[in-house]
């Protein structure tokens, strides 16, 4: 059996309602499909059939949609959160996975190599791999920096500051599934607090490929563009 992978599905998409009153966020249509069935299809693309998938609100239409998912070439199981577990709780309501795994939000169009992701996490010393993408934000306003003596060393004019963010997909090592706390809201970013505070092993595998999230309005009207524009890449066969 391939190693498994969680993706979660059960939020309420509130930043994109009122869309999301009608139809849970991974089945908002991008192109001729939902983006979840994207994801779906990468997945399987790459040698990764045994998936978990986390649900909550409107799970009853994603689990009519998916099936056991023998339609993808996919065995699907499903896990409802019978209330919010945040981003990483969900993970304790499966069966302790024996290898690493894939963790993964169910709405995001990206054309990451999942296999290669995997591999680099297997030929690293690590508990956690996060996917990173590098992103920019506009600043409207004229930066300015200054020193202790607050003489002024230096300005910027609207300038775009760069970082780079998690992309929302991730490799456990099975150990650290052991850690997570059960019946618990437990998001990525009490993860990772508490896994610096403990020194334990995370690392990064950074993506310069495509990525969105389709949270907001905005963005889902880019990643339905995107998608047109990038369907070769969204969809490898």
């Amino acid at each position: 059996m391939t190693p498994p992978v969680v993706i979660q599905a059960g939020g309420k998409g509130t930043r994109l309602y009122p869309y999301t009153a009608v139809l849970p966020k991974p089945l908002m249509p991008v192109g001729e499909m939902p983006v979840l069935e994207i994801v779906v299809r990468q997945l399987v693309h790459y040698g990764f059939d045994h998936l978990y998938v986390t649900t909550g609100h409107l799970a009853h239409l994603i689990e009519a949609f998916f099936g056991d998912g023998s339609s993808w070439d996919a065995s699907i199981t499903y896990v409802r959160e019978d209330s919010p577990l945040g981003t990483i709780g969900p993970i304790r309501k499966i069966p302790r996975p024996a290898e690493p795994f894939i963790v993964m939000n169910g709405d995001l169009l990206t054309d990451i190599n999942y296999r290669a992701l995997y591999q680099h996490h297997l030929a690293s010393d690590t508990l956690l791999t996060v996917a990173v993408y590098q992103g920019t934000v506009p600043v409207s306003l004229g930066v300015v920096e200054y020193n202790d003596d607050r003489r002024i060393v230096g300005f910027r004019e609207k300038p775009s500051l760069s970082f780079w963010a998690s992309m929302g997909i991730y490799i456990f090592s099975p150990e650290l599934w052991d850690s997570i706390p059960q019946h618990t809201y437990y998001g990525f970013d009490r993860l990772m607090e508490d896994m610096l505070a403990h020194g334990m092993v995370a690392t990064v595998f950074p993506w310069d490929g495509l990525w969105l999230d389709i949270g907001r309005p905005e963005d889902y009207e880019r990643a339905t563009e995107e998608f047109e524009t990038h369907r070769d890449l969204l969809l490898p066969t």
